[in-house]
């Protein structure tokens, strides 16, 4: 059953089921509570794959996830990814022509985005170095081809992340984007120096993506509105490693199937 606290996109898109959890409805105890979807942050790993199994239940279908490395890499879902602990490539999106194989995105502060397309779905991990590195423009060409299907025929949904008043960053993310760094505001990146003087700067996240998702001439883009650092909703990564060992730590997963 899908959890009233999951965010769900506000497209009218009927030949898909997707949505991206929060920290509620889960098993997890204690830091992890209750869905975290993370193997990795030190919880119960049957717990997991409980909570794991619960997304699968959700979307009527089994969620594959995959391992991240802030790529751009995108993977083709086949049937034998979907089993536990399959040995698959390192990948940052994955395209499914597959009613009941799932995408899955895993975040706690990257942004997660969603595309539904005529017969496919896709979603990628869009961290300021895959986004920088193309990994949208890869997933939407990825899932143009399995799908046989123009971009124009694409929606996109980007759920939560870190958001732009909270997510400061240096001047290798702005040269990333290929901005030249200067002590002033350029679009999506307010200049802000630390207390000590240097140069920093806040990123606009879902602001870089849709600009990119833009210039690709979708049939529609939405989301991008929630911040996963100051709303406790959430679990998030940098919220974790300022508040210390008794922040919460975990995982959400954005997932999207074909019915």
């Amino acid at each position: 059953m899908l959890n009233e606290e999951w965010l769900r996109p506000d497209w009218a898109v009927s030949q898909v089921r997707a949505f991206m959890t929060t920290r509620a409805g889960g098993l997890s105890q204690g830091v992890h509570a209750s869905m975290n979807i993370g193997r990795s942050v030190g919880d119960d790993l049957s717990t997991v794959m409980e909570n794991r199994a619960r997304v699968g239940q959700a979307l009527g279908a089994q969620p594959v996830f995959m391992p991240q490395v802030h790529g751009t890499e995108v993977l083709r879902l086949e049937p034998a990814y979907a089993v536990p602990f399959a040995d698959m490539p390192k990948a940052d999106a994955a395209v499914s022509t597959t009613p009941g194989l799932a995408v899955a995105i895993q975040v706690a502060d990257c942004l997660p985005v969603l595309f539904a397309a005529p017969g496919g779905v896709a979603g990628a991990h869009a961290g300021w170095r895959g986004l920088a590195a193309g990994v949208l423009e890869n997933t939407v060409s990825a899932l143009c081809e399995a799908a046989h299907c123009r971009p124009g025929q694409l929606h996109a949904w980007m759920g939560a992340c870190i958001g732009p008043e909270a997510f400061e960053v240096g001047a290798d993310v702005l040269e990333a984007f290929g901005v030249v760094p200067q002590p002033r505001n350029v679009e999506h990146f307010l200049y802000r120096p630390n207390a000590a003087g240097q140069a920093r700067w806040r990123a606009d996240l879902p602001g870089l993506a849709r600009a990119r998702l833009e210039r690709l001439d979708l049939a529609g883009i939405s989301g991008g509105c929630w911040c996963t650092f100051s709303d406790q909703r959430f679990f998030s990564y940098r919220r974790e490693r300022i508040d210390g060992p008794h922040s919460p730590r975990g995982r959400m997963v954005a997932a999207i199937a074909l019915r």
